[in-house]
């Protein structure tokens, strides 16, 4: 098959839904599809286009499999004026949707168009580039927009929020198939379409390399830069937004003075919480290291953790929990019961779920676990034979693939 790609991020950029993409494309590619991908120049690090990128608007290579044609994502100075951010969403899905009538050849038949969200728009202009290619449309769901948006506050807007439903479900109906992490997800897209679009909705849950995120010596150069001696680590690695309950880290590194903490990522949210923690002398916060250093970073800490707000558990599933898994490390997760990763953890008995957004379960959960090397060990070793078992990219690959004849046949 030919298979159109619409993504925010693709390597070398460093973003998850970038490693993600990359991993389902190589997979695709493997199973023997012509692949055209359109995605940003890398800009996820540091908010700006990385040295070396700038200069050109478009940049197309051909590789392999394909091409891959990175245009200007828009980014802007500041990430917490989300009005800056939604148009620069808008001019990169426009964009985009010129590059994709272009890539493999000017509207030249293609089989299926893939096209991740978020961002939200480019569902619609994977439908565009679809009809105007005469294909089908996958249109993948990493997380459900506007739900956690407004779920945090981060729109109040009724105007904002009534436009923003509308293309999400206009976005649905449009697909030929919309893919989602997890049955909670299933279950809220679902709910706001009619029952045929429904029937369309399939999940397929995201995966890690096991082959280069593997168990190791915790005592790395990353923990001496810290200024870190021998002592338990307690690990946040991903992005520093609104949505993660992340204050939750603020207050078990005072609860914990013994202990060190580390955030470990960028966000809108992280000038404020390094504020709220400027006389927390064992809580350290730290940019985005190269994807090279992954390894070294989740081997660093001894006990990983995953907060999410409350009411966000059905509307997001963070891939931050696999990679955890895969280095063997234990995570304590601080999400709604009855979500999707409690009942993984639960599932792959890999760590232990506590209420969102409660910071005396928390601690009380990272206090046990830094205290009981033995037990860190045990869940670890659960967690890693889990993710090697059922979250293979081959296993994952296969399912899109199957997926992309079903809807082209």
């Amino acid at each position: 098959m030919k298979i159109v790609v619409l993504g925010p991020h693709f390597a070398p950029d460093t973003a998850p839904t970038g490693t993600v993409l990359t991993r389902i494309v190589e997979e695709l590619a493997a199973h023997g599809h012509e692949l055209h991908v359109v995605t940003s120049l890398p800009w996820y690090r540091a908010h700006r286009i990385e040295p070396g990128w700038t200069g050109r608007l478009v940049r197309t290579e051909q590789v392999e499999w394909g091409t891959i044609t990175r245009i200007h994502p828009f980014p802007g100075d500041d990430k917490s004026n989300l009005v800056r951010r939604a148009l620069g969403f808008v001019a990169f899905s426009i964009l985009a949707g010129v590059a994709a009538l272009r890539a493999g050849g000017w509207f030249r038949r293609t089989d299926a168009v893939f096209a991740m969200s978020p961002p939200l728009t480019l569902g619609l202009t994977g439908w565009l580039v679809a009809r105007l290619r005469r294909g089908r449309l996958l249109f993948n769901i990493q997380d459900v927009f506007p739900d956690a948006a407004v779920r945090t506050g981060a729109i109040t807007n009724r105007r904002v929020i009534a436009v923003a439903s509308w293309l999400e479900r206009v976005s649905y109906r449009r697909a030929d198939a919309v893919t989602v992490l997890s049955d909670d997800l299933r279950d809220n897209v679902a709910g706001k379409v009619d029952e045929l679009t429904a029937r369309r909705v399939h999940v397929i849950p995201n995966f890690v390399d096991t082959d280069r995120i593997a168990p190791a010596d915790r005592m790395t150069d990353y923990r001496a830069e810290l200024g870190f001696d021998g002592r338990p680590i307690v690990l946040y690695a991903g992005n520093v937004g609104f949505s993660q309950s992340l204050d939750l880290i603020v207050a078990a590194a005072r609860a914990c003075p013994d202990l060190g903490f580390v955030v470990n990522g960028d966000g809108a949210a992280r000038a404020e919480l390094e504020s709220q923690a400027s006389d927390v002398p064992n809580l350290r916060f730290v940019g985005y290291q190269p994807i090279e250093r992954l390894p070294e970073v989740l081997a660093t800490g001894d006990v990983h953790v995953v907060p999410l707000r409350a009411g966000l558990g059905d509307v997001s599933v963070p891939s931050k929990t696999y990679s955890s898994l895969a280095a063997g490390r234990p995570v304590v997760a601080s999400i709604d019961p009855g979500t999707e990763i409690p009942r993984l953890l639960d599932e792959a008995g890999a760590g232990v779920s506590v209420p969102p957004d409660d910071p005396d379960a928390f601690v009380a959960e990272l206090r046990r676990l830094a205290d009981d090397a033995a037990t860190r060990e045990r869940l670890g070793a659960s967690g890693r034979r889990w993710v090697v078992e059922h979250a293979s990219p081959s296993a994952i690959g296969a399912a899109y693939d199957d997926l992309m004849r079903l809807i082209t046949r």
